[in-house]
């Protein structure tokens, strides 16, 4: 499967890239517990259909010491008992901030309580940052048709 676009051809690519990876290493140097950001990630690459991220970040997860078992169940996350409360939390807020179309009012003021139980104020806004641009990413890679399965763990570190 070829790509649609290039995106390391373009002056324009070029520049918003550099941005977007600027945020992504921002985000990975928040407080915001690393096993958390790579679950949060892979969900929302589930709901969006992403193979290139879900190839990227079931790779990182896995380097970082991930679990075969943990990874295999974010889809199922609600019936797996694999996961801490504040995992689950992570879970449902990135799920209903993903679905917010579907879900009519968007984050709902249990969700957000739920996930507030489990964070600070500085993880909350480093987990409203990554669930919108892995969002951002999933669709920039969807609508272009990127491919995975190549991906390096430590690639774009």
């Amino acid at each position: 499967m070829d790509a649609r676009l290039n995106y390391s051809a373009g002056p324009t690519a070029g520049k918003v890239l550099k941005s977007v990876m600027a945020t992504g290493k921002a985000v990975r140097d928040s407080s915001l517990p690393p096993a958390a950001q790579e679950l949060v990630a892979l969900r929302v690459s589930q709901i969006n259909g992403c193979a290139g991220c879900l190839d990227m970040h079931t790779k990182e997860a896995a380097a970082a010491g991930e679990t075969a078992v943990r990874l295999n169940l974010v889809a199922a996350w609600r019936e797996a008992t694999v996961f801490t409360d504040a995992e689950r939390a992570a879970l449902e807020l990135a799920e209903e901030g993903t679905r917010v179309a579907d879900a009519a009012g968007g984050v709902s003021d249990e969700v957000w309580a739920n996930a507030a139980k489990h964070y600070d104020e500085e993880q909350l806004t480093a987990l409203v940052i990554l669930v919108s641009f892995m969002n951002m990413v999933n669709r920039l890679n969807v609508i272009t048709r990127q491919p995975a399965g190549n991906y390096r763990a430590g690639q774009f570190h």
